[in-house]
């Protein structure tokens, strides 16, 4: 047993002096800190003590009291009270979270993520005042950094999708990613106006087909034409340069475009693209736009 206290001794002391450690520069004067820094202590101090007392009373205390009566192979139940440090234990975790909850930390007081986010929204508002009339050089050049570090893990460094991982932007459409979009229709508000594109699944295979290599390979194609012209063009217009706030420009990727799915997301081949909104202080107007122009610029 004096083995078994030294070395559990040795043991709390190794283990508060590692928390210190880590949480010690850091607790200061914040009540909060303290209190969790107190907390693991006592934590700590009890569970050894608790361990200790209980290893000893296995070495020598005996069973005894009134058993419930049923037997289970030999073991008995005994019908002990609930021992008084587990109760009082109970009822101070739950006076401490009143406490917490009330007086210590409540959920009106300051907050790091609501200081982070007034921060960002700071600094978003000062980033666009900085680049209100930003030149076409500088656009690009944002366009490019953005696009490296949000797009080309999926997109590819150079916007070609990494062998249909994601839609090729390099290219002026692809009929892959047109396919795609017949059949299973686009996300609402791509054009800021809740227009949802239906699925044209039900077309017959060859006419799906025909209209996807129609608008990839800009508008040529006879058959493709006349599919385009009975179930597009009344959205997308007849040269498929789209119409206000129903359908975008299908001829080429616009900076408008771009935008609108960098806002709402797209339905894709292999899932969906996640949004890039101002509101969730994804990327700003500023950035959005620069995004649109760099990858407008990838395909010409």
């Amino acid at each position: 047993m004096k083995n078994i206290v030294i070395v559990s001794v040795l043991v709390s002391v190794i283990l508060m002096a590692i928390i210190y450690s880590y949480v010690g520069d850091i607790v200061g004067d914040d009540l909060v800190n303290q209190l969790s820094l107190l907390a693991a202590v006592l934590i700590l101090v009890i569970s050894v003590g608790v361990g200790l007392l209980y290893v000893n009373k296995m070495k020598t205390d005996t069973a005894t009291g009134t058993t419930t009566g049923d037997d289970w192979d030999g073991i008995q139940e005994y019908t002990n009270e609930l021992p008084k440090g587990w109760a009082y234990s109970y009822i101070g975790t739950i006076i401490f979270f009143v406490w917490y909850i009330l007086a210590g930390y409540p959920v009106w007081s300051f907050s790091q993520i609501g200081q982070y986010n007034e921060e960002v929204k700071e600094l978003n508002a000062k980033f666009e005042e900085r680049y209100t009339n930003i030149t076409d050089e500088e656009l690009h050049a944002m366009g490019e950094s953005i696009f490296l570090v949000n797009c080309a893990p999926c997109h590819g460094v150079t916007g070609d999708g990494m062998d249909g991982k994601a839609a090729d932007l390099s290219i002026r459409l692809d009929s892959v990613a047109v396919l795609e979009v017949v059949n299973n229709g686009s996300n609402n508000g791509l054009m800021g106006a809740g227009i949802t594109m239906p699925s044209y699944s039900w077309l017959p295979n060859i006419d799906k087909q025909a209209v996807s290599q129609y608008v990839a390979n800009d508008f040529e194609g006879a058959r493709g034409g006349e599919v385009f012209a009975e179930n597009c063009a009344m959205c997308h217009g007849v040269d498929g340069t789209g119409m206000d706030y129903v359908a975008p420009n299908i001829r080429h990727f616009t900076p408008d475009l771009v935008k609108a799915i960098l806002e709402n997301g797209k339905k894709g081949a292999i899932g969906t693209m996640p949004t890039f909104k101002v509101e969730e202080m994804r990327l700003t107007e500023t950035q959005q736009k620069a995004v649109g122009t760099y990858i407008t610029n990838l395909n010409e």
